[in-house]
This record gives structure tokens, C-alpha cells and sequence, in this order.
């Protein structure tokens, strides 16, 4: 069965901003779920927790495109491992919101929610993020949640490794301070606000464009190149 996640640069969930490409997600789900109704599955983390957040996400997918939706929560609450581990086998959809991402990936190792994210994607559930969610998979980000201390408002830091290369969200607006970052002859994956990069078996097929673009963006003898990800036609 092949793997996919769909890889949302960033974008405003509240406001609608980002629906065409969640319409896109959900088709996945639908399309694993089958005869059934999909069932989306929100992992917090990165905003904490923040239920506000997880009630936005149900708005949107249930009641724009019809899902059922759970949410993993961790962060302060006593984990029930039976409970969650139902939560992951009932998913026809993981998706993971933004935030600090330095804090989502800590938390998942001592939770043990990285092993059964990945465990549902290897095993063929659709998986998407936004922003955080959608650069943790890479072998590095480039990110705002910095450690406390750190001189400077972005850094990169080691990421999962699911993916090869770096990645880095709201591409639009991080584009100057990312050239100077960027250490020279990396391969990165820059997703701009309103885009979604789809991978199928951990393959960049192309992005998703709602205003926003892609890019594979290399530093060669101090200048940035940038090579636009070829569009996809919405179904």
C-alpha cells in the first residue's frame, strides 16, 4: 500500500485559508476509509495541547468535509496507552497541527507518540501537517522554536529523519533570513504559505498550489537556488 503525506507550508485553518488543500487531505482519508466514514486523528503537540485549536480542526473536517475526528492528547494529560493505541487503529488520517516544533518532537520521544505516528503511516494512513507537522519528518528544520537561550529567532535543528534533507515552512516570509542560515550544499524542501507538498512513498510527486509554492532550494558558492516543485491538479 503506498504512503503519503501531504506537507501544508502554513496557512490560516480558521479562516477557511487552507480548505481547498484540506479537501485534499480528507479525499485520502476517504479514499483509505472506504465504505466507512473516515476518521481524522489531531495530534496537538506542537500548540500544547491547545483544544481551541483541535475544535477549528473539527469544524473544518467534519463540518466542511464530513469527517469524524479524535485527538491524541498527551501533553498534560495522564496517557492511557490502550486508549491512544485505539485512537491510532481506528484512523483513516493523521494530522499534525503547528506550533514550537522543537517542544512536539521532545514530547513524542518520551511519550512514545513518534513510534505510533509512524507505525500508522508505514502501515498506510494518509498523514499531513501544517508548518510544525509538516517539517518534523525531514532529517533537518529550520524553525522558529528555538531553545530557550538561542541568539536568534530561527534555527535548524535535527528533525525525525523519515525524509531525506531539510525542510522549512512559511517559505514566503523566511525566504532573506533563511539565505543567510542555509549551510552550503544541503538539499532543502521550502513550502510556502497556502502549499501543500505531496509525497508518495517518500517521494516528492508535486505540490498542491492555493496561492502558495514550492521549492528544492540549495546554497551554491553563497548564492540560493531555488527550483519550483512541479503543480498538481486538484481532483
Amino acid at each position: 500500500m503506498d504512503r503519503y503525506f501531504f506537507l501544508l507550508g502554513g496557512g490560516d485553518l480558521k479562516t477557511k485559508e487552507t480548505l481547498p488543500l484540506d479537501r485534499a487531505v480528507a479525499a485520502a482519508a476517504k479514499e483509505r476509509a472506504g465504505d466507512r466514514r473516515a476518521t481524522a486523528l489531531f495530534i496537538g503537540t506542537a500548540s500544547h495541547d491547545l483544544m481551541p485549536y483541535y475544535n477549528t480542526f473539527h469544524k473544518t473536517y467534519t463540518g466542511e468535509l464530513g469527517l469524524k475526528t479524535d485527538v491524541a492528547l498527551t501533553v498534560y494529560t495522564e496517557m492511557n496507552a490502550e486508549k491512544l493505541d485505539s485512537k491510532f487503529e481506528k484512523a483513516d488520517l493523521i494530522y499534525v497541527g503547528g506550533g514550537d516544533t522543537v517542544f512536539m518532537l521532545d514530547s513524542w520521544r518520551k511519550s512514545g507518540l513518534d513510534r505510533r505516528i509512524l507505525a500508522a503511516y508505514r502501515s498506510g494512513v494518509p498523514t499531513a501537517g501544517l508548518s510544525a507537522g509538516a517539517i518534523c519528518w525531514f532529517e533537518k528544520m529550520y524553525t522558529d522554536s528555538v531553545k530557550d537561550g538561542a541568539d536568534q529567532p530561527y534555527a535548524v535543528y535535527p528533525a525525525m529523519g523519515l525524509l531525506s534533507g531539510g525542510a522549512c515552512p512559511h517559505y514566503n516570509r523566511r525566504r532573506s533570513d533563511f539565505a543567510l542560515h542555509i549551510p552550503s550544499g544541503e538539499s532543502w524542501l521550502c513550502v510556502e504559505d497556502n502549499a501543500a507538498v505531496v509525497f508518495r512513498n517518500e517521494v516528492p510527486v508535486g505540490v498542491l498550489q492555493n496561492g502558495g509554492n514550492a521549492y528544492t532550494v540549495c546554497k551554491i558558492d553563497g548564492k540560493i537556488i531555488e527550483t519550483p516543485l512541479p503543480p498538481l491538479l486538484f481532483s
